[in-house]
Parts: C-alpha cells; structure tokens; sequence
C-alpha cells in the first residue's frame, strides 16, 4: 500500500503540485475566519469559583467587560461631554460617573466621603468614571468600542483596565506577527543555504513546510478558536520541529538516485516509502511531547498541544507529498546551483568526547540532580500587564490608576442579595479592615444618612443588585499575583464565606491566584507524562530496558540546564513556559539521541568494534544534528529578536536556548555514556547487536 502510493506520488509531480496550491486557498480563508483569543484568563477549568462568578458577571450584570477612564484636570462640564459621546459609541452598555448619582454642579469639595472617595484622586485633580459593554472583554465588539472611545479622548484622558490591555496585546501582535515570521524564515533560508548542497533547495524546502504551516493554521478553524500564544509560536515551532524530515527525505532520494542509476521518478517514489516508515515513527516523541501539552487542566496547554502535534502530522505529510513534487518539479535548477555543505566535522569533539568519557559522565551524574532543583527556582510571573511594554497605552494607565486611585487590582465579591444588611455591614467592614483594601463599593457604599437608596437611580441598583444577588467591587493596592494578593484573596474569602457559604469571589487578583495554582500543578503532571510516554515509545523501538532511561536522563539535564540559567541570571519567566519548554524541549530533541543511538546500533550490527562504532555514529550524527538544531535555534530566535509580549518572547528564548544546549549534551556526553553503558545496554536490551537476519 505505502509503496504503490509512494511512486503514484513520484509519478505525478505536477497533479499534487497542483492540488496543494489550490488547498491553500481554503486554508488561507479559513486562517483569517479564524477567531484568536488573546484573554488567558479563559482557559481556567469552569469549575473553579472565581470562573463561575465571571459568568455571572457576564451573563447577569454584564460587568465581566469593563474599563476605567481616568481624566486629569478637567471640568465636570467638559468631564461629562467626553462620558456623553462615550455612552453613544455602540456596544457600550452603560458609564457610571458622580452625575449618575448627584448633581455635576455640585462642587467636588461638598460631595459626600463616600462619592468623592469612589470617584476622584485624593488630591482631586483626577476624576474616574466605570464604562460597562455588552460584550466580553476579547470580543471584536468591545475592542473596537475601546477604539471608538480612544478617538474620544484627549492627552488628558487615560483608559486603564483588562478589555484595553487586551486591545493592545492584539494591535501589537498582529504588527509584529509577520516582522518575526519573515525574519525566522530567512534565518532559517541562510542557515540551510550553508548546510545543505544547493542554493535553490532550502527555498524549495522552506516553501513545501510553509504549505504546511498554511494547512494548519487554516484547519485551526475546526477548534473554534485558538489563542493568541498559539498563533505567535505555532508556525515557528512547526518549521523547526518539522524541518528534520525534509532533510531525511532530501537525503534519501540522493542515496536512492544512485542506485536507481539517475532514474529520478523511480528513485523518489523509493525516498518517499523509505522517508515515511522512518520519519512516522520519529514524528511520536514529537507529537507526544505536544500531546502532554493536553492534559493541563489550564487548557491553554490544550490549545497549543493540539494545534502543534496537528502540525507535526501535516508536516510529515507536506514532506511525503509536496516537496517530493517539488523538488522533481525544480530538479535542475536545484541540482545546477549545487555547492559543498559547510557544516564542519566533527571528528575532533568525538575523539574528546570519547577520550574524556569518565569526566563528562560524571559530569552528568553530579549536575542532574542539582540542575532539577535549580530549574523550579526561578521566579514566575502571572500578570498579564508583566508581559507588556511598559510604553503601552494601556499599561501606563495602570501605572495611573495605581498612582492616583492606589488600586492595583479589583476583586468582585457575589453574595446572596437576601444576606441581612447588618451582616453585609459588618463584613464591609472586616474586609475594609485587611491590608491592603482600598474600598469596598457595594449598595451599603452609596446607601446612608448622606444618600437614600429611594433616591439612587436604577442604573446603580441595577449594578449593585440584580437577580436576587448582591455585587461589590473591592479596590486593592496589591499587584494581581503577588504574594500579598493572593494573602488578601485568602483572608478576603475567609471573611465572604463565614457570612454566606454560597457567595463567590472573583476578578483580577482572585483568578491570578486560581492560575498560580492551576498552572503549578499542571506543570507537575504533563511533565510525568510527557516523559512516561516518550519512556515507553522509546523503549519499544529499541526493545529496551536502559535505553529510554539514558536517553530520556540526556534531554531531561539538557531541559534542567535551559530552565535553571533564568535562576543563575535572576530573570523572571512567564508561568506558562517551564510547561510549554519541557514538553516540547523533550519531544523535539529527544530525536537527537534517538538518531545517535540508532547509527551506534547500525555500527555494531556491521561487525565494528565499540570505539569504532561510536566514533562513526557520533561523526554521522552530529552533522545532522548541528543542521537540525541550528534551523530550530534560528526560527524561534528571530521570534525573540523582535516580539515585544514578554511571554511569546520567552518562551521562544527559552526554546532557542534549549535547541543548542540539546544538541551540545547529545553531541559532547551522549558518545561517552552510550561507550560506557553499552555492556549494561546489551544485557538490557532484545537483539541489541544483532539483526534479525543474522539471527534467523
């Protein structure tokens, strides 16, 4: 079947050439249709509480969407002009300012403590006003009402809150998006144009994985949605991890060209048979280091999981199918402007590798242990606003909500509406008394001697009490996910829950904290499975007991390395990237060692001694690997060289970092443990050295 496929494919360059253009016109409609969610707080598991009183804020007060305007030295006649024009920009549900409940004319200085405290700085040159949408704060309607309302503004106004933070992050990826792309592909184009024979084919090559990553960003589609993480990495990640089976094919037609006696079409269809069973069973560590990615409860690891190992497949066949035709289709151009690869040899790191074989295993059994406690030491942030420029627009309007209303962060607090007033009273006031409560705004908040509840309009009851449930609005001068917040949530929930056991708390810093402790333990269980799983699969491949272990203990030290530096630098990572590099570090460059450690088993079976054998893997390997590391070095560095969202920059950094180290680890100390370990490896191992036909 696989071969009477293999050389239809051969035979008809030109009909699959033709047929993956016109695919790519579905895949590029279905790319743009897709929808990208640039809100992570989304992906938290639904049945956390602070997730649930999202809902309700959403579906019954519609305040899950909201922003804060901040204007600086401006008269309440101009203040209130600006809130008119803002209330009728569609999608805005309602804005809620002093003259929603008093009188503008009514001098700031003579207002109640109460709604003077709420809605003007403590020096009073600043005034705020709450703008409410319809719409959820990553929809395409409340962005572009933020878009609408920003015309509105003017050098003394200042839009602070999530739904603005979020129009930023997207205005800035989607600049940067194809700065970067472009940048890693020709990064990755002059790095092949040295490592392979010709000057044509790393285009030709580039240009059959870019139908690749066009295919899978269009089938997207199918999921929905995906984030905006997903979308800064994923072609990125899938050029790199995908471009060893373009080399494997490349490869093979050239040896096959030789025995087919220059017969190209009958050499390619054979390239393709040979390609497919070897890059299939090479691709599952990859896909399966994506597929960990799955089991994170914070199912922003889904989305990535599912759309890189979906890539991985399309990739094999883009490889099986694409380039073949294309590379018969440009035969001689290819093969005209042939030149010498310059990737250098070898031979010298071998011989030390092998030389200082005890050195360098020690140094693996003395540095593993301590590397994997430095790499869960560096610090981790969870804020969005941490990834950030801090130029931004958005984000120094935090810094001045900060600076002149001391509010860092807001919680939402939902309580049965029926709770007596004397037992919402006195929890107002517990909370009020915890560090770091700035106010608590609720219906007891407006509700006193200075102001009767008959006299309150129904746009501030409706904010306040709606179906048969209480909301209150917590201002707090601590960062969202800083220790000190997650304390306050703590003692805050404390306190909510002694008065009425059903009540949620929910915003900003109460989902910062969930996502601390979601993520932590995320990180826990795809790393047992990324691995178990690349245990088993490489354990089944060779038949072997000790080969998963010392594989898997070479890419595990290469990952503990890359992971401890941000420690030894004193760099802050983003939470989600230990996850995300781990399981892709261990997936992708796990194919390193395995390709080693098969060349050394090849040698053996040959008849060569164990030195010899070593030596003539390590010198077949390390080119390949050098090539394969370099490309993926190259793609996710240029991603780092341009993208200004801290998280999609680290992560990439991260994946840069870990290529190189990988492959200095497989290349340096792989040669000298495979030397050492191969007694134990042959008594551990089913027909280690042996080929079945020299056994039969």
């Amino acid at each position: 079947m696989i071969e009477k496929m293999s050389h239809w494919i051969a035979r008809h360059p030109k009909t699959i050439f033709l047929a993956a253009c016109v695919l790519l016109v579905p895949a590029v409609l279905a790319f743009l249709a897709t929808p990208v969610n640039y809100d992570i707080m989304t992906y938290l598991p639904k049945d956390l509480e602070s997730v649930q009183g999202e809902v309700i804020l959403d579906e019954v007060f519609q305040e899950a969407s909201s922003s804060i305007l901040m204007i600086e030295d401006m008269d309440s006649a101009d203040v209130l002009r600006i809130k008119e024009k803002i209330e009728q920009i569609d999608g805005v549900s309602q804005v809620l300012w002093v003259d929603s409940i008093a009188d503008v004319t009514i001098p700031k200085e003579i207002l109640p403590d109460v709604l003077r405290s709420i809605f003007y700085s403590t020096d009073g040159k600043t005034t705020m006003m709450m703008i409410l949408y319809k719409y959820g704060s990553a929809s395409d309607e409340t962005m572009a009402c933020i878009r609408q309302i920003r015309h509105v503004m003017n050098e003394q106004c200042f839009l602070s809150g999530l739904a603005t933070l979020l129009v930023d992050t997207r205005d800035l990826t989607d600049s940067q998006a194809p700065i970067y792309v472009t940048i890693a592909i020709v990064l990755a184009l002059i790095v092949l144009s040295f490592t392979m024979n010709s000057w044509v084919l790393p285009l030709v090559v580039l240009i059959s994985l870019g139908f690749a990553v066009v295919y899978n960003m269009g089938t997207n589609l199918f999921f929905g949605e995906i984030s905006f993480i997903t979308q800064s990495i994923a072609a990125i990640l899938q050029l790199g991890v995908t471009m060893d089976y373009s080399v494997f094919l490349i490869d093979r037609f050239n040896e096959e060209r030789q025995r087919c006696g220059g017969d190209n079409v009958r050499a390619m269809g054979e390239a393709i048979r040979g390609t497919f069973t070897s890059v299939l069973g090479s691709s599952l560590t990859t896909v399966f280091g994506f597929l960990a990615l799955c089991f994170m409860t914070f199912t922003l690891g889904l989305d990535i999981g599912l759309v890189m190992a979906k890539g991985v497949l399309l990739g094999i066949v883009t490889v099986i199918t694409v380039l073949p035709s294309m590379i018969l289709l440009f035969f001689k151009p290819i093969y005209r402007f042939g030149h010498r690869s310059f990737i250098p040899q070898f031979g010298a790191v071998n011989r030390f590798s092998l030389r200082a074989r005890h050195v360098l295993a020690a140094v693996l059994l003395v540095l593993i242990v301590p590397m994997g406690i430095f790499s869960v030491k560096p610090e981790k942030y969870y804020n969005v606003v941490d990834s950030l420029p801090e130029d931004l627009s958005s984000v120094s309007a935090l810094h001045k909500l900060k600076d002149d209303f001391n509010m860092a962060s807001t919680h939402f607090i939902l309580i049965d509406a029926d709770l007596p007033a004397g037992d919402t009273s006195r929890m107002i006031t517990q909370i009020k008394a915890l560090d770091g409560i700035e106010d608590v705004i609720a219906l007891n908040s407006y509700v006193g001697p200075a102001i009767s509840e008959t006299i309150l309009p129904d746009q501030i009851l409706a904010v306040c009490e709606k179906e048969g449930l209480q909301m209150m609005m917590v201002n707090s001068s601590f960062d969202a996910a800083s220790d000190a917040c997650n304390a306050q949530v703590d003692a805050m929930n404390a306190i909510v829950k002694q008065y009425d056991p059903s009540a949620l708390t929910t915003g900003e810093g109460v989902m910062a904290k969930d996502l601390i402790e979601v993520t932590d333990r995320d990180f826990r269980v795809t790393n047992f499975i990324s691995i178990a799983a690349i245990l088993i699969l490489i354990g089944l491949v060779f038949r072997s007991v000790t080969i998963p272990f010392i594989l898997v203990a070479m890419i595990e030290f290469s990952i503990f390395i890359n992971e401890a530096i941000p420690f030894f630098t004193g760099t802050t990572v983003s939470f989600i990237a230990p996850t995300v590099v781990s399981c892709v570090q261990l997936g992708a460059t796990v194919d390193y060692a395995i390709l080693m450690t098969s060349r050394f088993r090849e040698e053996l079976r040959l008849g060569r001694d164990k030195k010899t054998a070593i030596l003539n893997a390590a010198g077949a390997s390390c080119r390949s690997i050098f090539q394969s590391a370099l490309v993926f070095f190259s793609a996710t560095f240029g991603v780092y060289l341009i993208c200004d969202i801290a998280m999609v920059k680290g992560i990439c950094a991260m994946l840069a970092r870990g290529s190189v180290i990988s492959a200095l680890v497989i290349m340096l100390i792989l040669p000298a443990v495979l030397y050492l370990c191969e007694g134990l490896i042959r008594k551990t191992t089913y027909h280690w050295a042996k080929g079945d036909d020299q056994n039969a």
